[in-house]
């Protein structure tokens, strides 16, 4: 009896022209990762009878849905289609904002070696977050929310189109910048893309209609070395302020500007011997010049 192994898991995906209904002979695109717990879920329904033997009524299955985290390390092309869907917007030209377009996606999970596939389809980011720290790879992650998944023996598309190679972003390139300065002192920064989706039921069906977006909330965290109180007055006063990040590796390179952020804490925790870091939580507000509250511009080599 063979098992299946991690390491033989492969991940393509298509965009949907309507939500849940996945193109005719899709021609699949692979997603490169390095985790993913892409599930269905399904509620339950018990019954409320009362019998004199003390055993239930009726146990019943009841609305499905599909939620799950594909984990990732960002290089340069190999997630445009995925930060668009995040941002609920499109790239023009060579920027991406938040917009008010959803996206569904058609994602396909297969365990190769046993010829397994799992086919999530009506998938819509709920969350991106990314993550920046010293001596590692930019880490991201992505939840998504789904309409329901079918099992199959065979792939959606036999030859997906691969995913291109170009080498993992790393925090020895690019630079941060904050309130138009660079930053020298900082020790990390994570980023977080919400959109705040649910699902909408109706009679008649155990799956999901649509799904519905909520506000854009976009928030982070600042870690910096502390030299000064610059960073903790702008907490203290109340000041806005901005970030620009530039993640650079193979192929290009991703400017992501926060044009206005508000810091809602500035944290000085000592508890031994190492260098005092500023721990500075942070939401993104919209801000009137650039019309957005997160921005990505995409750079090729």
């Amino acid at each position: 009896m063979v098992f299946s192994v991690q390491s033989r898991h492969r991940l393509a995906y298509i965009r949907e022209a309507a939500f849940g209904e996945t193109p005719t002979n899709p021609s699949m695109k692979e997603l490169r990762h390095s985790g993913c717990d892409l599930s269905l879920n399904r509620k339950t329904i018990e019954s409320d009878e009362i019998r004199d033997d003390r055993h239930m009524g009726h146990f019943l299955p009841g609305e499905k849905s599909v939620s799950g985290d594909i984990e990732f390390e960002l290089s340069f092309g190999g997630f445009d289609d995925l930060l668009a869907a995040a941002f609920y917007g499109n790239w023009s030209g060579n920027i991406l904002q938040t917009g008010t377009r959803e996206q569904s996606l058609t994602v396909e999970r297969g365990f190769t070696d046993i010829d397994q596939y799992q086919v999530f389809t009506g998938c819509v980011p709920d969350e991106m977050r990314f993550s920046i720290q010293p001596g590692s790879l930019i880490s991201g992650t992505v939840s998504l929310k789904g309409k329901t998944m079918a099992l199959s023996d065979t792939p959606l598309d036999t030859v997906p189109d691969p995913a291109n190679d170009n080498a993992p972003m790393d925090s020895f390139q690019g630079f941060l910048r904050e309130g138009g300065n660079l930053l020298a002192v900082a020790a990390g920064v994570d980023v977080k893309v919400e959109n705040g989706t649910a699902a909408v039921f109706t009679l008649g069906a155990d799956t999901a209609h649509q799904f519905s977006a909520g506000r854009s909330r976009v928030s982070g965290e600042l870690t910096a070395y502390f030299e000064n109180s610059a960073l903790i007055s702008k907490f203290v006063n109340g000041v806005s302020s901005s970030l620009e990040i530039e993640m650079a590796g193979e192929g290009g390179r991703y400017q992501l500007l926060l044009p206005n952020i508000l810091y809602t804490g500035a944290e000085l925790p000592v508890r031994g011997d190492e260098a005092v870091v500023i721990t500075l939580p942070f939401a993104a507000l919209y801000d009137e010049t650039e019309q957005t509250n997160i921005q990505i511009t995409r750079i090729a080599a």
